[in-house]
């Protein structure tokens, strides 16, 4: 009877992780070779391409010229900062100033409300005023007014 194959996933785990290994190694002894060839050690070609896939090697800059690059820049960040605190700075008005003319003024002023206010306390208080005509008019008028028959008015004037 043949068996059906079912791979335990814990097997084709370990299968895995030890191609991966065989792999390696062979990647490292291509890398040797190679080095052999042309004659640079791994490490150095290894650098090499990374480099390569970077853009290439860059050239190095001269004290001079990072110099100007780094005063160039904090100008740059100077011109940023000032243009960044004018608006804040700008927009700050000054405080005003209360002249002493002004200040006696709005001093008498408010003795003179409370001198009125105290008068109006102690004044006695007058009795309730009677309902105005008007309001009770209005009432008056929304009232609906009693709707007399046509026919016994027309009745009252014929019994004389």
């Amino acid at each position: 009877m043949p068996q059906s194959q079912k791979h335990d996933p814990d097997i084709l785990r370990a299968a895995l992780i030890g191609l991966q290994h065989t792999l390696g190694t062979l990647e490292q002894r291509i890398a040797d070779l190679r080095s052999q060839l042309v004659g640079q050690p791994a490490a150095r070609q290894s650098a090499a391409a990374a480099t390569s896939k970077s853009g290439g090697k860059r050239k190095p800059l001269s004290a001079a010229a990072r110099r100007s690059i780094a005063l160039a820049q904090k100008k740059r960040w100077a011109a940023y900062k000032a243009a960044k605190a004018k608006p804040a700075a700008a927009a700050k008005a000054p405080k005003r100033v209360l002249s002493a003319e002004g200040r006696a003024n709005i001093i008498a002023a408010t003795k003179k409300r409370w001198a009125a206010l105290r008068k109006a306390q102690q004044a006695p208080k007058a009795v309730a005023k009677p309902v105005a005509k008007k309001a009770v008019k209005r009432v008056a008028k929304t009232a609906p007014e009693p709707v007399t028959a046509p026919a016994v008015a027309a009745a009252a004037p014929a019994a004389e």
